[in-house]
């Protein structure tokens, strides 16, 4: 089939491009490897809310509606998607896993496991960075007798009743699921590997994001120290509960080092009442027991991985001229020389506005590139 554009992944990234091209009267095809608009969001775990506000968050053309509260819940975000699917007329071939992504003299060929082959000016890769679940091997790893999960396919605390679980990691999803157990009473611990940046979620009752968006307009290091004052005021010292905190602040760890700062919902607080035991790194697994780096060693009956996920880019597009960085992730989000044509969006780390706030934007100047190449 041959299409002046070709979308990968029907999660938010390709539909903002998609709404884009739609509203543009450009000519476009989306291929999702699942059966559903935006299949992450429908297996994330129950609890979820959007940590970002609702202003930012929207696709391009299509506002969240009205009654939507200032933090969506996931099924309302999946029937925001699902309807934005309807309303630009998206409809993608679903069941498509892409195998190959090349370039052929002046355009791109597209290879589907079900035998699809298209041919286009344009390739939008849109497929995220958490495409495949991180899984560590520790030593002892398939001796224990427990459940080892990964957080993908977490849903809610109900199983573990009268268990006790290990969360390892304590990013953003780690630090919710932890919270998500401990609210239901479930004996939970958390371990942390790294030093950590937690910010709040809110502050005075105003979210944190929009709070954060006015002091990063201050002069030079002023919202820097006000944003530490937020912080040690909302969390006092949290490192005698066994938390190591990092220095480094929240904008520098994001440009700096490619790591989100925690958005607090509550974890802290029940870090601080011992209804969530903080681990230290995690060494080795025994049949019913871990050992931690601290030698330390404690019972479990369960483990959930929040460990991260690959982006898995490389598993169809060669990484020609280094597009993709050394964790595979994209360099840059237009292709140039060899790689015109090519497109990502969707792989930004975390902003001011989140990674949906980037959408916006990222749509807008892929849509830009490709009308003033169609010109030429």
């Amino acid at each position: 089939m041959n299409v002046q554009n070709l979308i990968i992944g029907a999660g938010p990234a390709g539909l903002a491009v998609a709404g884009r091209l739609r509203k543009a009267g450009l000519d476009f095809e989306i291929l999702e490897q699942t059966n559903k608009i935006a299949s992450k969001w429908h297996n994330h775990y129950d609890r979820l809310l959007l940590h970002t506000v609702k202003s930012l968050s929207s696709l391009p053309n299509l506002d969240f509606p009205l009654d939507y509260p200032q933090y969506i819940p996931k099924q309302q975000l999946i029937a925001y998607y699902e309807n934005y699917a309807k309303h630009f007329d998206i409809k993608p071939h679903f069941n498509c896993t892409v195998t190959s992504v090349l370039k052929k003299n002046d355009s791109w060929q597209i290879e589907c496991t079900n035998k699809k082959i298209f041919e286009t000016q344009n390739v939008i890769i849109a497929t995220g960075l958490n495409r495949i679940p991180n899984v560590p091997n520790w030593r002892g790893k398939d001796n224990f007798e427990g459940e080892i999960l990964h957080a993908s396919s977490y849903k809610n605390p109900k199983k573990y009743k009268d268990k006790k679980v290990l969360v390892i990691g304590m990013g953003n999803t780690g630090a919710e699921i932890a919270l998500d157990l401990a609210e239901a009473k479930i004996d939970v611990g958390i371990s942390v590997r790294s030093e950590i940046v937690v910010i709040p979620r809110d502050f005075l009752g105003r979210p944190i994001q929009l709070t954060a968006q006015k002091l990063a307009k201050l002069p030079f290091r002023l919202g820097d120290l006000i944003g530490g004052l937020v912080r040690r005021i909302t969390f006092g010292n949290i490192q005698k509960y066994g938390l190591r905190v990092s220095k480094i602040q929240p904008a520098k760890l994001i440009q700096e080092k490619g790591r989100t700062p925690i958005i607090d919902l509550g974890t802290i607080a029940k870090i601080k009442k011992g209804e969530i035991k903080v681990f230290k790194d995690v060494l080795e697994f025994h049949e019913n027991s871990i050992r931690f780096a601290d030698n330390k060693i404690d019972n479990f009956d369960a483990v959930i991985l929040a460990t991260g996920y690959y982006p898995a880019i490389t598993k169809f597009l060669e990484n020609k001229n280094s597009i993709l960085n050394y964790i595979g992730e994209p360099t840059n989000k237009i292709g140039k020389d060899e790689q015109k044509g090519l497109y990502f969006i969707g792989y930004d780390k975390f902003t001011l506005g989140g990674i949906l706030g980037t959408l916006k934007n990222d749509s807008a100047l892929i849509l830009k590139s490709i009308k003033n190449d169609s010109v030429h």
